[in-house]
């Protein structure tokens, strides 16, 4: 087998894939509704050639394997030309099990929030250790050029997600990664298009966890009682962390006790204790989320056999990952920061990082209601209450508003009148140019403009980069 297509070959983890594949020798095609950056961009670089729209024709003669991304559906054209010409066919995460796991030892990190940034932490670590890993992340780490690696080592870090596989396979993606070492950081309810309910999404993390062998280990945050009580499904040994106060024992295991002791620069301190056992470290992220993101990198590594103090090292290195509080840029006094927040626990505990990390600017959050949880109405008064930890707030237009009824979808000038009666200051701006046109006319020196969004939010990041510098230019 020597020639794969690829269809819906731009999602984060398709590419990625598709790039995992050209190192190991295969011949690589793809198509996608629409050709689109970053990781068109990414998959150009490679040499790999994309087509659009889908047509029976994008895939070649010789087509030896067909990978199928979740956002394809049964109908599609390309995958009736798959049937039709009688072609193996895997999902992604069936490919990446199939293709690239044999041999490895793998460790999978799964969980509703942080687990793109514990992945990448890991994955940097074991490389900056020199452990020469293969990884697979839902982003890109800013310390490589792109989301995944092919090594030579024994271990293969892999984000493991919960959202389901394929138009013939709905359960989650993490089922196949067969984990060696699991992460579980959070469970909330999410993914509303997915899972009925938050019972329903528990069942998934269960199955992880059940899958998990004897001699593996499953790291868990105590600071979740949902996660508390799947890790108790585990059939082997369960180290828990926790960033809450109070969370001393679980089981009558002592949890590791993590605590963020201050902001110092670029840096944040924070330790971990268990008992007699201490550890410092210091991280380039913010916020104690991020403290407890590192806790569980952190754990994993001990398993894996590293000393505190190399572990330590190599966090100093970690550089962050893309769209994850990424300073995108500053004008005129006015800096402009990127997140990928999209539940209402994200977007909290975003603002308090933000804030801990400048506590001398006036914080404006941008949010857009992008996901399929955040469009609909589930969230409505949680994401007020998020939202009203910044100075002020504009919430953009439910992005593909059309596709919900307004019994459904969330009301974004609700959110603004909950957050006006808390004593903030909310404004609902619908349109991206509308939000940078205010925001570059009304934003002074000292400001920091908080975006967040799990898309491309129209630009808007560049965009407003852009108009404050010219604003700028122009006074100067």
């Amino acid at each position: 087998m020597k020639n794969v297509h690829l269809i819906a070959a731009c999602g984060v983890g398709m590419a990625s894939l598709a790039g995992m594949l050209k190192e190991k020798g295969f011949r690589v095609t793809g198509s996608d509704a629409n050709v689109y950056p970053p990781m068109s961009t990414q998959l150009s670089a490679l040499g790999i050639v994309l087509r659009s729209p889908y047509a029976a024709e994008n895939i070649p003669g010789d087509t030896d394997l067909v990978v199928v991304g979740n956002a394809v559906s049964r109908d599609n054209p390309e995958v009736a030309e798959t049937a039709r010409r009688g072609l193996p066919v895997l999902s992604m995460p069936q490919a990446v099990a199939d293709l690239f796991l044999e041999g490895k030892e793998p460790v999978v990190v799964a969980g509703t929030h942080g687990k793109t940034t514990v992945t990448s932490i890991l994955s940097w670590s074991l490389f900056a250790l020199g452990a020469d890993p293969s990884f697979l992340v839902g982003g890109v780490p800013r310390n490589f050029p792109v989301s995944y690696r092919v090594g030579g080592g024994p271990h293969f870090v892999i984000e493991g997600d919960e959202y389901d596989t394929a138009y013939f396979d709905k359960g989650p993606k993490f089922l196949h990664y067969r984990p060696r070492i699991a992460l579980l950081t959070s469970i909330e309810f999410d993914h509303a298009d997915i899972y009925r309910d938050l019972s329903h999404l528990k069942e998934s993390f269960r199955k992880l966890v059940r899958s998990v062998p004897r001699d593996g280990l499953l790291i868990a945050s105590a600071d979740y009682p949902d996660v508390v009580e799947v890790a108790q499904e585990a059939g082997c040994p369960v180290w828990y962390y926790g960033v809450e106060p109070g969370r001393a024992a679980i089981s009558g295991d002592p949890a590791w006790r993590v605590t963020l002791l201050s902001e110092e620069g670029e840096f944040s301190r924070f330790h971990m204790v268990r008992g007699e056992e201490t550890h410092d470290f210091r991280l380039r992220l913010p916020g104690r989320h991020n403290a407890g993101n590192a806790a569980a990198a952190a754990l994993a590594l001990f398993r894996l056999g590293y000393e505190a103090n190399r572990v330590a090292e190599a966090f100093a290195g970690f550089q962050g990952v893309r769209r994850r509080l990424e300073e995108v840029g500053e004008a005129g006094g006015v800096l402009v920061v990127d997140d990928f927040a999209h539940h209402p626990t994200a977007v909290r505990e975003t603002i308090r990082a933000i804030r801990a990390r400048h506590p001398g600017r006036t914080v404006t959050a941008v949010f857009e209601p992008r996901s399929n949880t955040s469009r609909r109405k589930i969230f409505q008064k949680e994401f007020a209450e998020a939202l009203a930890g910044a100075d002020s707030v504009i919430l953009a237009g439910v992005f593909g508003a059309e596709k919900f009824s307004p019994d459904d979808r969330l009301d974004p000038e609700g959110v603004v009148a909950s957050i006006k009666a808390e004593g903030r200051k909310a404004l609902y701006i619908e349109e991206v140019d509308r939000i940078v046109e205010h925001l570059s006319s009304t934003s002074r020196p000292g400001d920091l403009i908080l975006i967040m969004s799990n898309g491309g939010f129209g630009g808007i990041q560049g965009k407003l980069v852009q108009a404050l510098s010219a604003i700028h230019r122009g006074h100067s």
